[in-house]
Parts: structure tokens; sequence; C-alpha cells
């Protein structure tokens, strides 16, 4: 059987690898949707910090052994660490100047992290095995399913929706959305807010570390895997609406299996679809597709 020409199961193929690309893009767009929806923050870090989760999960079973499953943990909390260290000592002196200045910030981190790595690592790439548990396939019948991708798709939607859902319909959520639209009015009332952002700051890092632990199996780890995501998956927040949680993890999954059916009719377009499309919501909705009109 074939669809337009194509074999069906190369053309589910290729759905299925659109489908685990979009699901880091919505993965990678929702922890930058947090930091800017929240914090104002244009993060160019996260895909620096994307890198450093990888590396996590090869150096802790390299170095200490511990397995995919330890790594999925550890990876978010050493980030996130992380990401608390660089708000309270760089970004909260930035809150309330242009948000250009934390663009220009988070970029000069991202090229410090990217040479740092390089230097240690060299930019040959380092493997890291499917889990034990993930390995193998599941024969659809159509198409013969890798279950780690399968797990790569599930992973990512319980962590983007699980995320949505916090933010936006718990009281937590609703303190943070409080919290940067009037922070006076909120600590009036005894919320720490100034905590409250270093965590939202750490957890955006977060989402990105789980990102990098979820790639790692599936591409090389080398330090140049976030700058070469990082672009796209701007294209995919600008898309779906700067800090619009649900518009980013909609439209990654969406922008994912576009790419990957673009490989397959055309190619040659593959690598610049993202940005067509891009250009095209512009021009049409400035604000993005799920962004609100000031």
């Amino acid at each position: 059987m074939e669809i337009f020409g194509i074999p069906l199961q190369a053309f589910l193929g290729q759905l299925l690898l659109g489908l685990v690309n979009g699901s880091f893009y919505a993965m990678l767009s929702l922890g930058l949707a947090v930091i800017f929806g929240l914090l104002g923050i244009v993060n160019f870090a996260h895909g620096a910090l994307y890198m450093i989760g990888a590396y996590v999960a090869w150096g802790s079973l390299e170095y200490l052994g511990l397995n995919y499953w330890f790594a999925l943990v550890l990876a978010p909390i050493v980030v996130g660490a992380l990401g608390v260290v660089i708000e309270r000592t760089m970004l909260k002196q930035l809150y309330k100047v242009d948000p250009i200045y934390g663009l220009l910030l988070t970029f000069g981190l991202a090229l410090i992290f990217e040479g740092l790595f390089r230097d240690r690592f060299g930019v040959s790439g380092q493997q890291y095995a499917v889990p034990d548990l993930l390995q193998g396939a599941t024969n659809l019948g159509f198409m013969v399913l890798p279950n780690y991708r399968a797990w790569v798709v599930f992973a990512s939607l319980l962590v983007c929706f699980g995320t949505w859902f916090l933010i936006e319909r718990t009281r937590l959520g609703s303190y943070l959305r409080a919290g940067t639209e009037n922070p006076a009015l909120v600590q009036a009332f005894g919320v720490n807010v100034p905590l409250m952002v270093m965590l939202t700051y750490a957890a955006g890092a977060g989402l990105a570390a789980i990102a990098g632990v979820l790639a790692a199996p599936v591409i090389q780890i080398t330090p140049l895997m976030g700058s070469n995501l990082i672009i796209v998956v701007f294209a995919v927040v600008v898309i779906g609406g700067m800090g619009s949680i649900l518009g980013s993890i909609l439209t990654g999954l969406v922008l994912g299996i576009i790419e990957g059916l673009t490989k397959v009719f055309y190619p040659e377009a593959s690598s610049i679809v993202v940005f067509v499309i891009m250009a095209i919501v512009l021009m049409i909705r400035p604000a993005g597709l799920f962004g609100k009109e000031k």
C-alpha cells in the first residue's frame, strides 16, 4: 500500500520520527515558555542546559555507574541547581531592565557552557545505550515500533501536560502567575515571591535536562547538540505564542510531525519548513497562534 506514491511503512516510520522530534521540541519549548511566560526572560541558555542534562546522564553512568532511571531523576536536580545559581547570581539583577539584556546574558552563558564542554569532551560525541527495559521493538503489523521511541513520546507528553496542569489548574500555578503580574500584592499575602521566581527558573532548567536525558540514547551526545536545536525551538515558541505553555506543547508536536512528513514528500525543504511556517504565522498573527494580542 502506498500514500502519495510513498510506501506505507516508510510513511509511518517518518511520521513516528517526526512525532519523536516533536516531543523534544515540545519539551524544550515548554521550558522556554515557562521561563518567558512567568519571568519575562528569553532564555538562550536553554539549549546548553539541555546539553548538560544529557552529559549528566552519560557521566553518571560512565563515572558513577548510575543507570538511565537514576539519571532521569539526577539530571533535572543537577541542572535545576545550576539554574538556581544562574538566577540568584546573574538574572536577578536584570528583571527590571530591558529583556534584551537577559537574552544577551543567557546567550553568553550558552557560549561559555558549550566552550567548556568542547574543551573537556571534544566534539566527536559520546554514545549512551538504550536502557535494557526499553530495548527492542514492537511489531504493530503495519510497522515495527522501537520501544524507546515510544517511551520518549509517552514520557514527553506526560511531563508536558503535567506541567501545563500544574501551572494552569492548581493553586501553586495561580500564585506563580499572580506573582509575575503583581509581585508586591502577592508578597503582601505572605508568599515568598523571590523564592518562587528562583524555583520557576530552576524548574524550567530541569525540564531542559529531562529532555537531554530522553535524547541521550537517540542521538550522539555532543557539546553542540543544544545549539543545533535551540533555534528551531525558539521558532516553535514564537509560532505557538511567546509565554503560551499549551501553545508551545501543541505547536512543538505538530511541527515535529510536519517536519517529518516534509522529509518524505520534499526532503530539500525539511530544514526550513519550520521557519517558513513561522514567517507565515507572524505575518497573519504576530502574537503567535496561542498568544494574546496586546
